[in-house]
């Protein structure tokens, strides 16, 4: 007896073909379909809210690079943290938004979920008491304008030895990330900061010490850095760094061999150790022009100290 092949073909396919015609046909066309547009729309919509964050920040960025200011306005850093937790919390809820169309979708019955969740929810609370108290910080971390995009900040550190200090590069409502002068990134959970100290916070206080030798007159030296302080201001550098003269404050310790006076200026925000370092160079010019003898070039170097040492060692057998 012989087989068509057609016709074994025609039945091995005839229950694919009613299956395509029935039930799954339909779901495909209707159900399946909108879950797939779902799917797409949600992809699209968090893209586009990560993009339009995206394109905020760099046309800030834009904003402060043309214009002459050397440093961020409190203004531009909360409205960049801003827009960041913005959009961290438009994607969360296009998430959730997406969860429970599909439910209704799928004829997901959340009243039959109601229980069960209520026992997940009451076990995951426990393991989420961090994660609440996170985002409860970060909120307020915000809401308050604590720090933002940009800011040179000091945290303490919940069991941790030591503070997380740097330059903050993002905040969100869970983590706050900065990046360390050494060029490492700090990820600090917001609950588990307990202090903030925010070093460039609408202005900053440059402070520079001055050692001399306790020999030295202090009255001139007090003179010659008077003068420094009212000309600080006509310097080219120094001058876009400071908001007003400096001010010495006059002597702030004593020693020994040693007299240390503090001169101290209110500069731009996170601008004060670029000041400390051009006050200095102008405090070491004025005091050698002056003649006046500092702390450090008293002290001898170690080719003295061992000339001196060799001495003393071949004198008794001459």
């Amino acid at each position: 007896m012989t087989t068509d092949p057609r016709l074994f073909a025609t039945v091995a396919a005839q229950p694919w073909h009613d299956i395509w015609r029935g039930d799954i046909r339909q779901w495909i066309l209707t159900s399946g379909l909108r879950i797939v547009l779902l799917l797409i729309g949600a992809v699209l919509a968090a893209r586009f809210v990560n993009w339009l964050a995206r394109k905020v920040t760099e046309r800030l960025d834009v904003g402060f690079a043309e214009s002459d200011a050397l440093v961020r306005s409190e203004a531009t850093k909360h409205r960049q943290a801003v827009a960041s937790v913005i959009s961290w919390v438009s994607v969360v809820l296009i998430a959730i938004a997406v969860v429970v169309q599909l439910a209704d979708i799928l004829n997901i019955s959340v009243k039959g979920l109601v229980a069960p969740a209520t026992v997940v929810g009451a076990a995951l609370g426990f393991g989420a008491q961090q994660l609440v108290k996170d985002l409860l910080s970060g909120f307020f971390i915000i809401a308050e304008k604590q720090y933002g995009f940009g800011d040179l900040v000091e945290l303490t550190i919940l069991g941790s030895p030591t503070d997380a200090a740097g330059t903050v590069e993002n905040v969100t409502l869970r983590v706050t990330k900065l990046r360390s002068p050494d060029g490492e990134v700090f990820t600090v959970p917001n609950g588990q900061i307990v202090k903030s100290v925010n070093l460039s916070k609408d202005w900053a206080r440059a402070v520079v010490d001055i050692p001399v030798s306790t020999t030295s007159d202090l009255n001139l030296v007090n003179d010659v850095l008077r003068q420094e302080c009212e000309h600080a201001r006509d310097d080219e550098v120094l001058g876009e760094l400071l908001l007003d003269a400096p001010t010495v404050m006059g002597v702030e310790s004593i020693e020994v061999d040693t007299v240390t006076l503090r001169l101290v200026a209110r500069t731009l925000p996170g601008k004060q150790f670029q000041a400390c370092r051009e006050l200095r160079v102008l405090v070491v010019r004025a005091l050698a022009r002056a003649g006046i003898v500092t702390a450090v070039d008293t002290r001898p170097t170690v080719g003295a100290i061992a000339s001196t040492a060799e001495q003393e060692t071949q004198e008794p057998t001459k």
